[in-house]
């Protein structure tokens, strides 16, 4: 790559000048990766090329969500407008299938400078601005995220007995002294005491400025550990998906020992699965078992030890990391992870989708009809799904439901998160392919219930949407009846003070709502303030839900 700097009275601006051929997309990758805004050259007279897509999609994929399409050399189409606007609407289709939220496009001529410093006279039908002007007005300064406190550690100063300061680079956010804060993965708590800058005491921290920080307590926090917010925690996992740019002549080897670099923290992981290869010239997903140099795919990452980080379309700095072959030391692969989206597989276990390990095994029909069950017991086979966080009551509240059920007459059991854990589940942990591996065995449970007549009680915290999603694809959308009970974190530490404080002090690891995320429903059937409402209130309100969808009989 070629840097070029230059300076304007409004601006300074570093161009990172990368090779457009396919073979230097590692080139341009790296480019990308801290730029703010890209501009994509396209010859008015060749129009939209496959390079010019390709380009696209890098960029947006690197998180720039500023792109300027400059078509150039428009004297050799007669300044026509006719082709620019064939072109701007060519691509502006294109552009609509990638993440590029700000597309402008500035017809420019370089050889001769219009629309280039100053307004074209060639082109009076173009009333925008000139790629200069653009340049030196665009607004990048709100692309910051100045919500989430993330403030990886880079080192820990101890100039004496008396101090001891934390220091990186604030990489989103903003820490001020009084800031209650949480290190994560440990999930240990503490209030700031002090903000240092580079000349001294500061009253606030925000993005890019390095900082160091001292904490009230003497905690453990070492190189590698992130400062957030409490409220607002990071993932934290040991696994996750990526998109990833294959960097090195070596072809990326599945379950091979590797480092991975993610922040200040460097551990060992290995690419777990290869789900697909971009072809970044047509967007395509293509069947790979490997990936070789200046290659785009979706893959799955293991680290040795959990990781907190966010989705790089919401966190550049926390959602990239590179992967470090141990023997060379050269950088092989840049990734940046990605988020869940809801009903999207979450490919950390594999099993949502997965087939009987023989051709031999048939699924068999039962000789008893759905209708038949109905009518003997009298009531309809319904999946009540409970979900929320530690401490709302789902147990409660679900053997409250249970109980009523049965003196109803009905045909009813019920599937608690701990229970399943001491039995169907005995050999899971709490990693999200595990979390991942329980919510599908309670589902498959409760869909067999379902299908013998029973109405099926699941108490679960299962904190992702995209599990909750797959359950009811598994048990059936028309059985499945999702609540929601959306009591305050808050509230629930108060109920259940003795597992939070084991979560804030570490003893329990990805603890959702302190050190792990809790996904809430997005459309659930029933929302639930248990904060507000007894266990007897909840209860009667599934009832009555359940009577009001024709699941139980009306003169029960």
């Amino acid at each position: 790559m070629a840097y070029r700097y230059f300076t304007t009275p409004k601006r300074k601006f570093i161009i990172a000048d990368t090779p457009g051929h396919e073979q230097y997309t590692r080139n341009m990758a790296t480019g990308a990766s801290t730029a703010s805004l890209a501009v994509v050259l396209i010859d008015a007279k060749n129009g939209v090329s496959t390079q010019s897509r390709r380009h696209a999609f890098i960029t947006t994929l690197l998180g720039i969500t500023h792109l300027v399409v400059a078509v150039n050399k428009m004297d050799l189409v007669d300044w026509s407008q006719e082709v620019f606007e064939s072109i701007r609407e060519e691509f502006t289709a294109f552009a609509a299938k990638l993440e590029a939220r700000d597309v402008t496009f500035i017809p420019v001529s370089a050889l001769t400078g219009d629309n280039v410093v100053q307004r074209s006279e060639n082109m009076p039908w173009y009333q925008g601005s000139t790629l200069l002007n653009h340049l030196e007005t665009v607004h990048v300064a709100g692309d910051r995220n100045l919500i989430d406190l993330r403030f990886p550690v880079q080192y820990v100063s101890r100039p004496n007995s008396e101090f001891r300061g934390y220091m990186g680079t604030v990489a989103s956010g903003s820490i001020r002294p009084g800031d209650e804060v949480m290190v994560v993965p440990a999930g240990t708590r503490s209030k700031v005491k002090q903000v240092l800058g580079v000349d001294g005491e500061i009253d606030e921290a925000f993005p890019p400025l390095a900082a160091t920080v001292v904490l009230a307590d003497e905690i453990d926090v070492s190189r590698g550990d992130m400062l957030v917010h409490v409220r607002n925690v990071p993932h934290i996992d040991n696994t996750f998906e990526a998109m990833i740019v294959w960097m090195s002549e070596e072809p990326i080897k599945l379950n091979k020992n590797y480092l991975i670099k993610h922040c200040t923290r460097t551990l060992g992981g290995m690419v777990t699965d290869l789900h697909y290869q971009v072809d970044i010239n047509t967007l395509h997903r293509l069947d790979a078992s490997e990936l070789k140099l200046n290659e785009i795919g979706r893959i799955v990452v293991t680290t040795n030890k959990p990781i907190a980080f966010d989705p790089y379309e919401k966190n550049r700095s926390t959602g990239a990391f590179i992967i470090i072959d141990r023997i060379t030391h050269n950088t092989v692969g840049a990734g940046m992870i990605l988020d869940r989206e809801p009903g999207e597989l979450l490919r950390t276990s594999g099993r949502w989708q997965a087939q009987p390990q023989s051709e031999n095994v048939h699924r068999h029909r039962s000789r008893v009809t759905i209708e038949e069950r109905r009518d003997r017991l009298g009531h309809r086979s319904a999946t009540v799904w409970l979900t929320g966080l530690t401490g709302s009551g789902k147990t409660s509240i679900a053997y409250e439901l249970e109980r009523r059920l049965f003196d109803r007459g009905c045909m009813t059991s019920v599937i608690d998160g701990e229970n399943a854990r001491m039995t169907l589940s005995k050999d899971l942990d709490f990693s999200a392919a595990d979390r991942t591996e329980n919510i599908r065995r309670v589902a498959e449970v409760a869909a067999v219930l379902n299908d013998a007549g029973q109405i099926t009680i699941c108490s679960l915290l299962s904190p992702y949407e995209a599990d909750r999603q797959h359950a009811r694809a598994t048990i059936g959308g028309d059985r499945f009846i999702e609540v929601y009970l959306s009591t305050p974190v808050q509230i629930c530490r108060q109920r259940r003070p003795e597992i939070y404080d084991k979560a804030e002090k570490g003893e329990i690891p990805r603890f959702s709502g302190v050190t792990a995320p809790y996904e809430a429903p997005r459309s659930p059937e029933l929302t639930l303030a248990t904060q507000d409402l007894s266990i007897t209130e909840c209860a009667e309100r599934i009832l009555a839900y359940l009577q009001e969808k024709g699941c139980l009989d009306s003169n029960g």
